[in-house]
Order: structure tokens, then C-alpha cells, then sequence
């Protein structure tokens, strides 16, 4: 095995995705070459320096949006491009540090989401997270765009059985953005949208028989809830705000 044949397989020998025999060849040579063990020294430590110094942020669901959108665009198609000979294992190194960073970094999420795990949401809970979910794409936040109650609740009328509260809370850090028509629980959902800096928070209601139950707070794959029942209407609140903010917000909206 060549030096630039070591160089090309390191990455892959350090993900444990070469076979049997292509990982004796790699060991065979980095015994006997100076310059690939130091290689291999370099890519171990970043690696260990990446995951012993990683802060985690969890994005909020505007950033969330817009890296969704982006995804979903067409790559530029370039066309193929030519690397001279003297380059590739200089190229090859780098795509390997690289590769490097990207374990590193995934699999310190997968740690701290696998640490952070709850139990299975109820099916009720799952819907109303995979409608949250859902109005976060481009293009689906909202079906009448306004920050005036007077044009959002009249938009409700004949849409849901009953048109929900939309009150104004600019004042106290909660624009209201608009409104939407969503299906949760088998029947047509009123969902109102604020914001809080940039998150965005639905509050989904719809009219359920049943007594009066109080605020209940949960949580689930990073997002929070709030669901509680007064006057026969279910109410849920649903954001990646932090929960201290996202139960002010909830004592807000039912005053």
C-alpha cells in the first residue's frame, strides 16, 4: 500500500468501514510509515478535541425553516471537475479531517438526544407536533398573514365550528402573525401564530366535550406543549421556546 493509498483509506478505517483485509493493509503501513501514523495521530485528536469541546444549541424553528428550504432547492450542477494528480492526497487528507469534524458532531447529537429522550408521545400529542411541524416549511405558517385580531378571527368564521380567541399580545412580546386552517383529531383546527423573537408558537383549539382540564405541560423531541380544556374548547400551544417563557405566554392568552 502506497502513501497516498494509506491517506485515501484513513477516513474510512477510522469509521470501522473497510473490510477485514483492507483494514490489515492499513495497519501494515502505519507501522512502517512515520508520516501516515501521524496522520492518523492528527485525525484521532481533532476528533477527540471536537467532541470534548462541542457546545449544543438547539436552532429555533424560524432557522429550522429556512434550512429546510434551502435543502429542498436543486444543487448546481457545476459539471465534473478535474484534480491534478499532485493534489489528491493533499485533497483526499482534508476530506478526511472533514469527515472527521462531521462524525464527531453527529454523533455527540445523537449522544445528547438519546440523553434528553422522554417517553413516547400520546397519538393526539404526535399530531399536533407533526402539524407544528408542518407549518414550519416555507409557505405554510399561515393562510391569512396579520398582525390585527380583527382580521384573523373573522377569518375563522365558517371555516371551524367555533372561532377562537386571537388576542393581541405585541405588547408583551408576542406578535400575533396570522392564522391557519389545520386538521388534527379528525375534524377542521383553528391554529393562531405568534412569535417570540424567532420562535414561532400555534396555538391549536378546537371544541371538545368533556370538564374543564388545567394547563399541562409536557415535552417531546425538543418541543414543549401546553394543553389544557376550558368552556368545551381544547386548547394546545406548541413551541421550541423554553418552557418558562412558552407558560407565560399560556397565562397571557387566557387572560
Amino acid at each position: 500500500m502506497t502513501c497516498e493509498q494509506c491517506i485515501e483509506s484513513i477516513g474510512p478505517y477510522f469509521d470501522g468501514e473497510l473490510s477485514a483485509e483492507e483494514r490489515a493493509q492499513v495497519e501494515e503501513h502505519l507501522r512502517d510509515c512515520p508520516e501516515c501514523t501521524a496522520a492518523h495521530r492528527q485525525l484521532t485528536e481533532t476528533s477527540s478535541r471536537l467532541r470534548a469541546g462541542l457546545v449544543r444549541y438547539e436552532a429555533p424553528d424560524v432557522l429550522r425553516a429556512r434550512i429546510r428550504s434551502s435543502l429542498g432547492e436543486p444543487a448546481r450542477d457545476a459539471g465534473p471537475r478535474l484534480v491534478p494528480l499532485a493534489s489528491r492526497s493533499r485533497l483526499a487528507w482534508t476530506r478526511t479531517i472533514a469527515a472527521a469534524a462531521v462524525v464527531a458532531v453527529l454523533s455527540s447529537g445523537l449522544t445528547f438526544v438519546t440523553m434528553r429522550g422522554r417517553a413516547p408521545a400520546s397519538s393526539l400529542q404526535q399530531e399536533v407536533l407533526s402539524s407544528h411541524i408542518r407549518s414550519l416549511m416555507p409557505g405554510h405558517l399561515t393562510d391569512v398573514e396579520s398582525n390585527d385580531q380583527h382580521n384573523v378571527k373573522p377569518w375563522f368564521n365558517g371555516r371551524v365550528n367555533a372561532s377562537p380567541d386571537v388576542p393581541r399580545l405585541d405588547s408583551l412580546g408576542f406578535p400575533l402573525v396570522g392564522g391557519r386552517l389545520d386538521y388534527i383529531d379528525g375534524h377542521n383546527v383553528a391554529t393562531v401564530v405568534y412569535t417570540r423573537r424567532q420562535h414561532v408558537i400555534n396555538v391549536f383549539s378546537w371544541p371538545a366535550a368533556g370538564d374543564d382540564l388545567a394547563p399541562v405541560a409536557s415535552s417531546a423531541n425538543g418541543y414543549h406543549f401546553i394543553r389544557s380544556r376550558r368552556n368545551g374548547m381544547e386548547s394546545w400551544i406548541v413551541s421550541d421556546l423554553n418552557p418558562a417563557e412558552l407558560e407565560s405566554f399560556s397565562r397571557m392568552l387566557a387572560r
